[in-house]
């Protein structure tokens, strides 16, 4: 029986241990993303867009096809005194902040701004960007990535509410032929969407292209 004894009591001591450690862990990380958090919303404006890395199959092909580490965005917009990103997903949809963020790949996020937000995004300029978008709202995700709005795609959407909400384009328009369509996973992307009637002229707004704009500035990551 000390035998026995001593077996439980060490199994006990490991369960104890690990559970601290993993308690440790997540305090930690909690703690740290907390702390990125608090630092960040304060400073977090209407208008701002926001950039992730999101998890699926067609992110892969878009980050390859494009030469990005980011592959989804949408535009921050405050809704009831809450903070919710704009965007098209499926459907075009308004998501909590927080929501957004966790979703992401590694929780990571990079907040974007105009240089000249202060003079440029007044009030009624924001209001006017929020009823663009609204026509939107509920629309079916492109995952043809057409140029028309009956379907949607995520930087597509805040491309567009900014052009028609301040008059600016944030990102340079390209065609679909001007990407990188070499990689596997690309062409099995592209083989399920288009068959084999790909749309190289198709007019298309990348999250990079974006992301890349020199009229915005990074004011969050």
């Amino acid at each position: 029986m000390p035998g026995l004894k001593k077996i439980i009591l060490t199994v006990l001591a490991l369960t104890i241990v690990t559970g601290t450690l993993l308690a440790a862990s997540y305090i930690f990380t909690g703690k740290h993303l907390s702390k990125k958090l608090t630092a960040t919303f304060p400073a977090v404006r209407e208008g701002d867009i926001i950039f992730q890395v999101s998890q699926s199959d067609l992110s892969t092909a878009i980050q390859q096809a494009t030469h990005s580490k980011y592959s989804h965005c949408g535009i921050i917009f405050k809704r009831d005194d809450q903070w919710f990103v704009y965007e098209a997903l499926q459907p075009v949809r308004y998501t909590p902040l927080m929501q957004w963020i966790n979703r992401g790949k590694g929780r990571h996020f990079v907040i974007k701004r105009l240089k000249d937000a202060g003079t440029v995004l007044t009030p009624e300029v924001v209001a006017k960007m929020k009823v663009a978008g609204e026509q939107y709202n509920g629309k079916d995700y492109d995952f043809y990535f057409g140029w028309s709005d009956e379907r949607i795609y995520c930087s597509e959407l805040v491309w567009k509410i900014y052009k028609e909400g301040t008059g600016l384009e944030v990102g340079k328009l390209q065609q679909l032929k001007d990407f990188d369509l070499g990689s596997a996973a690309v062409k099995q992307q592209m083989k399920e969407i288009y068959g084999n009637n790909i749309p190289l002229s198709e007019k298309i707004i990348s999250p990079v292209s974006m992301f890349e704009s020199p009229l915005l500035v990074t004011v969050a990551e």
